[in-house]
């Protein structure tokens, strides 16, 4: 049994997809497996990553018959996940070497917190751009004013994501299953903490920026008004759920410019 299972949901990523893996295959921990599911590609996503799954025994390869979205395809990596913890990873993005050993040996040595996770590089068409902060352990008020977990760089005990079900799956969720998934893991009693050094790197070019959508903003708005109720936190916060659609409403060029701000 491996001692990590890797989820990637795997969506149109044909042409960073094979460095994404590559980056997986460089780890210096290598007990893991890769379970990719594919989910309705219009490209040859899911031919690249049929290729990797024939050529490295530890790749496994899911298909959705249809485009599903990011919350299911991650849910049915689950259902076939054998690690005794989960590690996220995006098909566009790069795991630094050491990530998986720092993340592995955290929770090891930390058996309190269920989720670790670490700053990110920011990266684009023209390079690093910008690099985020740690956090250490994340206090429930940490979550007010945005998801203060990285998602794509965490690495989560598989007994957190069975006791709240995986990720949600209405229809309000999509772009915002993360968000989601720390708040229900939080009610629960699971903590999380945010390593000081980064060891992911995140691509968010214009490809990046065009997927977001405003109905992304809504639902993030609808997320963090059901999340604050479920942590119970202070009414005076309930503002900061209106602050998804405020930024959806910007110009673009202003909302690219404070997006690049706030990393």
């Amino acid at each position: 049994m491996p001692k990590v299972s890797v989820i990637m949901g795997i969506y149109n990523c044909a042409s960073t997809l094979q460095e994404a893996l590559d980056s997986l295959y460089a780890q210096t921990f290598q007990d893991f497996e890769i379970i990719l599911c594919e989910d309705g590609s219009t490209d040859n996503t899911y031919e690249l990553a049929l290729k990797n799954s024939m050529e490295h025994p530890n790749v496994v390869l899911l298909r959705n018959e249809r485009n599903l979205g990011l919350n299911i395809t991650l849910n049915n990596c689950l259902a076939v996940a054998k690690g005794e913890y989960i590690a996220r990873m995006d098909g566009d993005d790069i795991s630094l070497p050491e990530r998986f050993e720092k993340e592995v040996g955290f929770l090891d040595a930390h058996p309190e917190y269920a989720i670790v996770s670490c700053p990110m590089i920011y990266f684009d068409e023209s390079g690093e751009f910008m690099r985020g902060k740690g956090k250490g352990e994340i206090a429930k008020s940490d979550f007010i004013k945005g998801s203060p977990i990285p998602h794509a760089s965490c690495m989560v005990r598989k007994e957190a994501f069975d006791s709240v079900g995986g990720y949600g799956v209405g229809r309000r969720l999509l772009r915002v299953e993360d968000y989601h998934l720390w708040f229900k893991m939080y009610a629960a009693g699971f903590k999380a903490f945010v390593l000081s050094k980064p060891y992911y790197a995140m691509r968010d070019d214009r490809n990046a920026i065009k997927r977001r959508k405003f109905r992304n903003n809504l639902n993030e708005a609808c997320v963090r008004f059901a999340g604050y109720r479920l942590l119970g936190l202070p009414v005076s916060s309930y503002v900061y759920a209106l602050r998804p659609i405020a930024v959806g409403l910007l110009p673009r060029f202003v909302y690219v410019r404070l997006h690049r701000r706030g990393k």
